[in-house]
């Protein structure tokens, strides 16, 4: 996953930032000065931002494994995940135009989506249990009625 997000934040995302970057003028009197410092800089903290935001599946499989966070969880707190992602997108971006924006975002909130289906929820889980017990025990009474 981390390698999925370096492919589309190199591919994608930091061509679209570095057009809008050399392409936006404040004024005809300043010009735009791009130095190979300031490109290297936004390049890699634009991939690795990438790269880890893509690990946002696992992270919360792990978390769901200890138990801190479940299905229902990610549901109920659904709309301040998409805030966040959209504060997170506007961190990594190195550009303010909403386009870029949008093309960090979407994949980030399909991830988070993506989590939700991925782990399970521990009610259901319990319920399955019991359940099964249950028809298991119920099987077992009509049995020792039957005989």
């Amino acid at each position: 996953m981390f390698f999925i997000g370096v492919l589309l934040g190199y591919f994608m995302v930091y061509p679209l930032a570095l057009r809008f970057l050399s392409t936006y003028n404040l004024s005809s009197q300043i010009e735009n000065v791009l130095s190979l410092n300031s490109y290297i800089d936004n390049f890699m903290m634009l991939v690795l931002c990438m790269g880890l935001a893509f690990e946002l599946p696992l992270v919360t499989w792990l978390l769901s494994l200890l138990g801190l966070v479940n299905k229902s969880f990610l549901r109920r707190y659904r709309r301040h995940a998409v805030v966040i992602i959209v504060i997170a997108s506007a961190i990594i971006t190195p550009t303010g135009d909403p386009f870029t924006l949008s093309v960090v975002a979407i994949p980030l909130y399909l991830l988070y989506e993506m989590s939700i289906l991925m782990i399970k929820d521990k009610k259901k889980e319990e319920e399955d249990e019991f359940g099964d017990e249950s028809e298991e025990e119920i099987k077992e009474e009509t049995e020792q009625v039957n005989s």
